[in-house]
């Protein structure tokens, strides 16, 4: 006569499938083995380019702000071209062998601002729009201020349109920008030169709503008046 089958417990249930699943995860270990392997090894080889890729930045990021506060009193002194090329036989390398050597970390993106800055002012306005159109800082202020500079350069193209929607777009980056009236003023008055009326009402009035004790909010009025 056979034997009555035992019935497992739950507990007991539960051992045999953690048992199960241990030879299951050894078995296909053991058949994969040099795959997990290069795959690990992969992802290592990954993780450590990320960290070695960041220390780099980060140091190019230093080397720029030491390079960069060399250059700037040329540039705050209104010296452009040699704010642009940079002193031989001294220490100031320039802005474009800054952005050059150390373009893509924050300083040196930085940098690339007063160069398309430096541009602008010497009137080479397509170098100024590249140097914009490259800017890849993470900083709010300075994504602001290369829209801010598109935006400009699209006024002197009589782009009256771009200039409005670039302004516009410039002021909605930071609240918290101190430039944000300003650009809204621009982006106002461009929008007017393109007859678009509730775009510029739109902007005007925000200023005198968000920005009242700004400079921006004493012009406000005179414009209004034209719609």
């Amino acid at each position: 006569m056979l034997a009555k089958k035992k019935k497992l417990s739950k507990k007991e249930i539960k051992e045999d499938k953690l048992v199960t699943t241990f030879y299951e995860a050894r078995s296909f270990y053991e058949e994969n083995q040099t795959k997990i392997v290069a795959a690990l090894g992969v992802i290592a080889v990954i993780i450590v380019a990320i960290i070695l890729y960041t220390n780099k930045m980060e140091s190019n990021s230093l080397v720029a702000s030491t390079e960069l506060s060399r250059v700037l009193p040329i540039y705050n002194s209104g010296l452009y071209q040699d704010a642009i090329d940079g002193k031989p036989g001294t220490k100031v390398l320039g802005l474009v062998k800054i952005v050059d050597e150390y373009g893509g970390s924050e300083q040196g993106e930085l940098a690339r601002i007063y160069l398309a800055n430096s541009y602008y002012f010497i009137g080479q306005i397509d170098k100024a729009l590249n140097e914009y159109d490259n800017y890849s800082g993470s900083d709010d202020l300075m994504i602001s201020s290369a829209l801010a500079g598109k935006a400009s350069i699209s006024v002197i193209k009589s782009d009256f349109e771009s200039a409005a929607e670039l302004y516009s777009k410039a002021s909605k980056i930071n609240k918290f920008n101190p430039s944000n009236p300003e650009y809204l003023l621009e982006a106002g008055i461009n929008y007017l030169k393109i007859d678009d009326f509730k775009s510029a009402k739109l902007s005007f009035e925000k200023i005198k709503k968000e920005y009242q004790t700004s400079l921006a909010s004493r012009e406000v009025d005179r414009y209004l008046a034209q719609i």
